[in-house]
């Protein structure tokens, strides 16, 4: 009996050591635990869009037609008369008053009858360009016809102009100085328009002889 009590007693000591172990066994049902992982982040990145721009107001008047002053009296001599006409066409023609010369040797004998062919040469706001005058004089009368291919035009009458023509520009640049001489025969101006939307669109701005602003998209 004693020898049964002793082994029984080292039995259950082993089975206590057993179920104290920290081996984890090889049968258990699960597996270690890694951790806590941090699982990836959703969502998408904003892509830059174009901001809306005001649209500039479409002009509700016509190019208003500079006052012209300094008109000779009618009896004054035919050659100032001629020079003021010139002068009168070029600043109306450019949309804008601005002090303008006009330099035609032999003018001063255009009271003389007979035809007259002279050239000269127009100065507005400090731009110069040629042109040709016939003045055929009579007794008591006389005619002229002034003609250039060259035409003084500003740049704001040009940028009213393009507003006119395009709708929803919010912003107009034309490449030329505040007032420029042009060809009339030539390309024309050539005009960059800011959309409402932020978009760049080329336009061109053809000018007449008489100063009348014609916009084309380029």
């Amino acid at each position: 009996m004693r020898i049964w009590t002793v082994l029984g007693a080292a039995a259950a000591s082993m089975l206590v050591l057993a179920g104290c172990s920290d081996t984890p066994s090889k049968d258990a049902g699960g597996t270690p635990s890694s951790g806590p992982s941090s699982a990836p982040t959703g969502g998408t990145i904003p892509t830059a869009s174009n901001p809306t721009l005001t649209p500039l107001p479409t002009p509700s008047k016509p190019w208003p037609t500079p006052k012209v002053t300094g008109q000779p009296a009618s009896d004054a001599p035919l050659a100032q008369r001629i020079r003021f006409a010139i002068s009168k066409q070029a600043q109306i023609a450019a949309g804008k008053a601005a002090t303008t010369t006009v330099k035609c040797p032999g003018i001063e004998n255009a009271e003389e009858p007979g035809t007259h062919d002279l050239t000269c040469t127009v100065t507005y706001a400090g731009k110069s360009y040629p042109g040709k005058l016939t003045i055929d004089a009579k007794q008591y009368s006389a005619t002229y016809k002034f003609t250039s291919d060259s035409v003084p035009i500003a740049r704001a009458k040009v940028v009213d102009a393009v507003r006119r023509t395009v709708t929803g520009a919010a912003k107009v640049t034309c490449t030329m100085d505040d007032v420029a001489v042009v060809k009339h025969t030539s390309q024309g101006i050539s005009c960059d328009v800011t959309t409402t939307d932020n978009a760049v669109q080329p336009y061109r701005a053809q000018i007449s002889g008489n100063g009348q602003v014609l916009v084309t998209k380029a």
